[in-house]
């Protein structure tokens, strides 16, 4: 579960991390004895201060899966599996998605799963508020054709549709209980696992225990535990301790402590991107950014090897392009599109009309932009001419600032990447968060509806041609993909899930007999 601008975490203080781990330093060196091969202890630095799934998010989808199935299951590898729905199948224009549902499956409070109940959840989710409410935006209705079959029917295509059925808006939760608000504390799902509230304390650990009468395949782990801490320190002094089984990396510092430990296994990863979004490219705040050559020039300004090198410890791949490679529109070349060339970015700002360069102001969040970010870029962008001028904010001022009062023409970020066109598009392109000022030109009007109506390699021609389109257009700045690490004790083992930070809740198992 990952602490990015898309999803700011909810943190719990070092107190509780250390009562987390009855102690911050400890003499364990392998799994604690009274953990035993039934239990799995999972560390995260992301809360979710409710159960309620109407408010779910994907960064946080493991506290969900524990107690709420979803209508399909998504694989290690991305592919969709049936759950509580067993088949599906699109309409010839694909604004009909058809839906068999499991029989005999019932929730926690004796409430059948039926075709009313997944009406009930998916409107309330779309109509809920939440984070990922906006995933169902296309949804205009679910017809109940009887208690086992609906058919969800869309205002337009959503080629990422399954994968919101497999994520947050798939999540089923019984209706008798969405009158208040006990579903924040006291989930009622068909999930393999019910929350023990008297273990649970919500914001600083959750603990689970299995059921018995799961309708699905029993999952290995008896109990299951998700511990929140405030700082990686303390994640990797409860590995290293034994009083955590698996944990998701990201600081580089963390992950070089942590790989020399020869009693935990890690696995490398590639989830966010780190770059310099630019928001105003119609230049309503910033007249330069107006310019293509502009955005260019900053493109060619920075020396990505060199950050990558002395901020990630080399851990990532440096990128000139925001779709990743799992999608189809990523290509290989693009992520070299930007070699580091202060002449030409320099020719490329005078020829703009900006000889001497321009100025750019910039919000600064210490947990994004580190003291040696800031001064890479701040190096990088000088030698060309161009002067950045830092904003510190804390979170509370951030959100006002940058998306109510749209205060900045660009912020530096650090944004998943999806394994779906449809999604990046969603995110980055289209207006919204991260496309703040509304960005558009005739190009992205007329490729961004191919890519939602075409399917196969229709698909993927136009994917490929938004993304050589936003990267000749310098629409972002990217940085580098960071590499974070996976690691998991003796005796576990985990499996990377597709289109999340961490694995889902059913990829890890014992990794031998203890």
């Amino acid at each position: 579960m990952k602490r990015t601008p898309r999803s700011t975490a909810l943190l719990a203080g070092a107190a509780a991390a250390c009562l987390v781990l009855t102690g911050c330093a400890g003499s364990g060196v392998g799994r604690s004895a009274s953990a035993g091969t039934d239990s799995l202890r999972i560390a995260t630095l992301t809360a979710a201060q409710s159960l309620d799934p109407a408010a779910a998010v994907g960064s946080a989808l493991p506290y969900f899966q524990a107690v709420y199935d979803t209508l399909l299951r998504r694989a290690p590898d991305g592919t969709y599996h049936p759950m509580l729905a067993t088949r599906w199948s699109w309409s010839s224009d694909r604004t009909r998605l058809a839906l068999t549902l499991r029989e005999g499956v019932e929730f926690a409070d004796g409430t059948p799963f039926d075709g009313a109940a997944v009406k009930a959840n998916m409107t309330r989710f779309k109509k809920g508020g939440g984070a990922s409410a906006k995933t169902l935006a296309v949804l205009e209705d679910v017809e109940v054709r009887d208690a086992h079959h609906v058919t969800l029917r869309l205002t337009n295509p959503d080629p990422a549709m399954l994968f919101y059925l497999s994520d947050a808006a798939g999540l089923m939760a019984s209706p008798a209980r969405f009158t208040g608000d006990s579903l924040k504390t006291t989930p009622d799902g068909t999930g393999p696992y019910t929350l023990d509230k008297s273990r649970t304390a919500l914001g600083t650990k959750y603990v689970y225990t299995r059921k018995k009468d799961y309708w699905g395949e029993e999952l290995p782990y008896r109990t299951l535990s998700m511990s929140v801490f405030d700082n990686e320190t303390a994640v990797v002094n409860g590995l290293k301790t034994g009083q955590i089984d698996s944990a998701l990396l990201q600081d580089a510092d963390q992950q070089a402590a942590i790989e020399a430990d020869p009693r935990l296994t890690t696995r490398k990863q590639s989830i966010d991107f780190q770059g310099l979004l630019l928001f105003d490219r119609a230049g309503a705040r910033t007249p330069a950014l107006r310019e293509a050559k502009v955005r260019q020039a900053l493109n060619y300004a920075i020396d990505r090897d060199t950050m990558l090198d002395k901020i990630r410890l080399g851990r990532g791949e440096t990128t000139d392009q925001v779709f990743g490679p799992g999608t189809r529109g990523y290509d290989k070349k693009l992520d070299h599109a930007y070699p580091h060339d202060p002449a030409k970015a320099r020719k490329l700002l005078a020829e703009a009309g900006y000889p001497k360069g321009f100025t750019l102001k910039l919000p600064r969040l210490t947990a994004i932009v580190g003291d040696a970010l800031a001064a890479s870029l701040q190096s990088d962008f000088k030698a060309v001419g161009v002067r950045l001028d830092w904003e510190s904010l804390d979170q509370a001022s951030a959100v006002q600032k940058i998306y109510t009062d749209r205060a900045y023409s660009a912020m530096v970020m650090n944004i998943g990447q999806s394994a779906t066109d449809w999604i990046t598009v969603q995110d980055l392109v289209a207006p919204g968060a991260f496309n703040l000022f509304g960005s558009t030109d005739a190009t992205v009007k007329r490729l961004v509806p191919e890519i939602q109506r075409s399917t196969g390699a229709e698909a993927t021609t136009a994917a490929r041609r938004l993304n050589q389109h936003l990267v000749d257009q310098a629409w972002f700045v990217p940085f580098y993909r960071m590499s974070y690490l996976l690691v998991t004790a003796d005796g576990v083992k985990a499996e990377p899930q597709s289109g999340m930070a961490v694995p889902s809740i059913y990829n890890y198992r014992p990794s031998r007999t203890a």
